[in-house]
């Protein structure tokens, strides 16, 4: 694989594609939007003048990853010469369903239709395609070029040259692959998300305050974050809908998200994207300040 599109502007879409560049493979980002295409340029240099400035790389090194990007607005020029196409786009089952039929016409027969998505069904995905053998779920982890996992999917009629090809690759981004299978949440969000609605049930029926549950997840736990501030990071919005997947997937009432959550996601409090969830991002710091309706 040499030639890689990756679909999606946002915080995942330019992560994946700083990191496929870095390492070397010529990348089409593609978006609908030309602005979200040039903040996302201007993200994965300042990502990349981080990482000169820390000596993980040299200038040169990073004049090569930006010249190995190449943005469009355009679906069709942008995946025409595809090996590979990675999908980053919103966690919407039928934004992406759409997508995936789009591809399956688009694109070169034998190109891998990988989804970054974090809990839609890669079977599901696949099963729009004329070609579901060659479906797969790469699911980096945010912020990408700084996470090592790659949770690799494998969906009811993945190829498993496929799968392998797909871990091997991961391997030569200087990543650690880990193998699921297909079942609502696949492992990462499955474990991950009950701990975060646990947390804001906790918080809803007053056990303990947002500081203090992130501080004992932090500092009882060894997590590098509270599981609030992690929510508030993710999006609360993709929170509940990963929830949702859960719930719906597995038909189990533990899965089922916290009304608070629903609420805090009806009116807009999104976390980090909206500038407030259980913290406060308007002010403008690092400094982390309790919302005020949590104080």
């Amino acid at each position: 694989m040499e030639q890689i599109s990756v679909i999606g502007g946002g915080t995942m879409g330019n992560g994946i594609a700083h990191v496929f560049a870095q390492n070397g493979y010529k990348v089409n980002l593609i978006d609908i939007k030309q602005e979200v295409l040039d903040k996302a340029l201007a993200t994965i240099s300042k990502n990349l003048d981080r990482m000169v400035a820390k000596e993980k790389i040299t200038a040169d090194q990073k004049d090569q990853t930006l010249a190995n990007i190449h943005t469009h607005t355009s679906l069709i020029s942008g995946v025409s010469n595809a090996d590979l196409v990675v999908e980053a786009a919103t966690e919407n089952v039928e934004i992406k369903l759409d997508l995936f039929r789009q591809l399956d016409k688009l694109t070169p027969a034998g190109c891998v239709l990988a989804s970054n998505t974090s809990s839609i069904s890669i079977t599901k995905i696949g099963s729009v395609t004329d070609r579901p053998d060659k479906v797969i779920g790469m699911h980096f982890m945010n912020p990408v070029p700084v996470m090592k996992l790659v949770e690799v999917i494998e969906g009811f009629k993945t190829d498993k040259k496929v799968t392998e090809e797909i871990v091997e690759l991961s391997k030569k981004l200087g990543k650690v692959p880990a193998l699921t299978q297909d079942y609502p949440g696949f492992i990462a969000n499955r474990i991950l998300m009950p701990m975060i609605n646990e947390a804001i049930i906790s918080l809803h029926e007053g056990v303990a305050d947002v500081t203090e549950i992130d501080t004992i997840m932090k500092l009882g736990m060894a997590h590098p974050m509270g599981p609030l501030q992690l929510a508030d990071f993710i999006g609360l919005d993709v929170c509940l809908a990963i929830l949702n997947v859960l719930y719906d997937g597995l038909g189990n009432q533990k899965y089922a998200p916290s009304p608070l959550l629903i609420n805090m996601v009806t009116s807009g409090d999104l976390g980090v994207k909206s500038g407030r969830g259980f913290y406060d991002y308007s002010h403008g710091t690092k400094e982390l300040v309790v919302a005020p309706n949590f104080k």
